[in-house]
C-alpha cells in the first residue's frame, strides 16, 4: 500500500438509532499506521446528556450505559465534539470504522452541526478521507472468501455482524458493545482481510476516493459494473450487476443504477408516480407488484464497484445470478434513452420539510457569512460567547447557539435564557410531535417492552429502574 497517512479507527455507543435526534453516550478510536500498526494509547470518553433528550431504553441494555454514568464520567457535548474534531482533523488522517459510513460517521456530522464544527471538512481536507470496513468484508466474502471463517445465520446466509466474525475467526472480543472492544474488533478483521487478500484491500481502499469511483461507475458508457452492497442481500452473496444510468438532478455524489437482473421493457409507459410507488414501498405493500430495483450509488460513501468480468460463471452460478438474463436487460438498455429523464424526475421528489433545528443538517448550505461566524464560534470559548453579538442571515444559528450553550453550558444562561430552555425543555420531554425522539408518555411502555424483551439479562433490571430514576430527575414538576 502506498498509502502515506494514518488510519483512525473509531466506534461510538449511542443512547438511540436516529442520528438527527439521538445522542451519542461513549466514543472510542486508536489510530494505526498504513499497516495497521498501533500508534500512541487509544482514546475513550463518554458524553454528558443533556436534559431536553431521553434515551431509548433498548439501546442502554445494549450497551449498558446509563445516562448517569455518561454524566457522571463524561464530558459536555461541546468539548466531546472539539476532542473528537481533533482526532478526525489531523492532517493525513483516514477516518473509519465497522459501518461507520452509514451510522457513525451521520451521528458526527450531526454532532459537529450542533455543536458549530464543519460537519464534513475532516472528511476531506488536509489530504483526510473517510472508509468502511464493513463493506470490505463484504467485498472479500464475495469475490475472495478463502482464508476467512464466515459465521452462518440460523437461515444459512452468512453473517457479517462484527462479533460473530471475531469469534469465528478466533479474535477476543471480550465486550461487544463496547466502544473501545469493538474498534480493537475492527482493526483485527481489517488486518485478517489485509493479510488474506492485500491486493483487493488496496483496491478497495482507493474507492474512498469519489473520482475513483466515478470514473468505474462511467455513466453514459453503458457499461455495467458488480455492485457489491447489503441491499442486494447475503442469499445473493451481496452483490448484483447493476448498470449505471443517470447522475441525481440535486446530488452531484449521487448516481442512479439498476440491477440487470430486471427486464427494463415493464418501465414502458410508466409514469414518474408509479415508478416511485415501485421504488419507495415495501414489497409487502407493493403485493404481487413486483418493485424496481433501483439502487443509488453514492461516490463519496465509498461504495464496492468492481469492473462486471469479476462475475465469472462459477460466481454467479454459487449465488444464483443468471448472467444470460442479465447480458440480455443490458442488451435492452441500450435502446432506452427515452426513460432517463423519467427515472431522473421520480427520484426528484422532495421529503417532508423539517421545522426542528435539530434535524435540519441537510436543510441546505450556510451562508457565507455564517459559515465564518460557526467557524469562530467553533474555536471559541462558548461558555463565555455573547450571542448577541453575531448577526445571522440563516434562521437555524440563533437556535443552534442557544441550544449548543443551554445543552452544555446551562449555568451560562441568563435568567431570560433559563426560563426559554426550561419551555423548550417541557416541549421535548412532554410534546410528541415537537421533535424529540421519545417523551415522558410514552416512556413507561417503552421500558416494560424493553424489560419484556431482555427480562433474562441479569442486569436489566437494575438498568431500567436506573432509566425510570433519570426520567424522573429531569422531569418537568409533577408530570411523571
Amino acid at each position: 500500500m502506498s498509502y502515506q497517512g494514518t488510519f483512525y479507527w473509531y466506534d461510538y455507543e449511542t443512547f438511540g438509532a436516529d442520528a438527527r435526534v439521538d445522542r451519542i453516550s461513549q466514543f472510542a478510536g486508536i489510530r494505526t499506521d498504513a499497516d495497521l500498526n498501533i500508534i500512541g494509547e487509544p482514546d475513550m470518553f463518554y458524553c454528558r446528556q443533556a436534559e431536553d433528550y431521553l434515551p431509548d431504553p433498548i439501546a442502554c441494555l445494549v450497551t449498558g450505559i446509563t445516562p448517569q454514568q455518561a454524566n457522571r464520567e463524561g464530558l459536555s457535548e461541546v468539548e466531546f465534539a472539539r476532542r473528537i474534531s481533533d482526532r478526525f482533523s489531523e492532517p493525513g488522517t483516514c477516518v473509519l470504522g465497522y459501518n461507520s459510513i452509514r451510522f457513525d460517521d451521520e451521528f458526527t456530522r450531526n454532532l459537529f452541526y450542533r455543536n458549530f464544527i464543519d460537519p464534513y471538512a475532516r472528511e476531506y481536507k488536509n489530504g483526510n478521507s473517510r472508509w468502511d470496513l464493513i463493506d470490505v468484508v463484504r467485498l472479500t466474502h464475495a469475490l475472495r472468501p478463502e482464508g476467512i471463517k464466515w459465521p452462518k445465520k440460523e437461515d444459512g446466509t452468512t453473517s457479517f455482524r462484527l462479533e460473530e466474525l471475531t469469534v469465528a475467526n478466533g479474535i477476543g472480543h471480550e465486550n461487544a458493545h463496547d466502544a473501545l472492544s469493538d474498534v480493537y474488533a475492527t482493526i483485527a478483521i481489517a488486518k485478517l482481510v489485509k493479510d488474506n487478500v492485500p491486493k483487493l484491500f488496496d483496491y478497495a481502499f482507493s474507492l474512498r476516493n469519489k473520482q475513483t469511483v466515478f470514473e468505474t461507475l462511467s455513466v453514459g458508457s453503458n457499461k455495467p459494473v458488480l455492485h457489491i452492497s447489503s441491499m442486494f442481500g447475503a442469499e445473493r452473496g451481496c452483490m448484483a450487476l447493476v448498470l449505471p444510468l443517470c447522475a441525481d438532478q440535486t446530488n452531484a455524489n449521487a448516481i442512479h443504477s439498476i440491477d440487470l437482473s430486471f427486464d427494463p421493457d415493464l418501465l414502458e409507459g410508466l409514469s414518474v408516480e408509479e415508478i416511485q410507488r415501485r421504488v419507495f414501498t415495501s414489497q409487502q405493500e407493493l403485493g404481487e407488484t413486483p418493485r424496481i430495483p433501483f439502487k443509488t450509488i453514492h461516490a463519496n460513501k465509498s461504495p464496492m464497484v468492481v469492473a462486471a468480468k469479476m462475475m465469472t460463471d462459477e460466481l454467479a452460478q454459487k449465488w444464483g445470478h443468471d448472467l444470460n438474463l442479465c447480458r440480455q436487460n443490458w442488451k435492452k438498455w441500450q435502446s432506452k434513452a427515452h426513460l432517463l429523464p423519467i427515472i431522473q424526475q421520480a427520484f426528484a421528489f422532495e421529503g417532508s420539510e423539517e421545522t426542528d433545528v435539530d434535524r435540519m443538517i441537510y436543510s441546505g448550505f450556510f451562508p457565507r457569512r455564517d459559515k465564518e461566524a460557526m467557524d469562530y464560534i467553533g474555536r471559541s470559548d462558548i461558555e463565555q460567547l455573547d450571542p448577541n453579538a453575531f448577526s445571522f442571515q440563516d434562521i437555524r444559528c440563533p437556535e443552534l447557539l442557544f441550544r449548543c450553550r443551554a445543552r452544555s453550558y446551562p449555568d451560562a444562561l441568563t435568567d431570560e435564557e433559563r426560563m426559554k430552555w426550561e419551555q423548550h425543555k417541557y416541549r421535548a420531554l412532554m410534546e410528541q410531535n415537537y421533535g424529540a425522539p421519545r417523551c415522558l408518555s410514552n416512556y413507561p411502555e417503552l421500558l416494560n417492552k424493553a424489560h419484556l424483551e431482555f427480562q433474562d439479562r441479569a442486569d436489566a433490571q437494575f438498568l431500567l429502574e436506573e432509566l425510570m430514576l433519570y426520567a424522573q430527575s429531569i422531569a418537568p414538576f409533577d408530570s411523571f
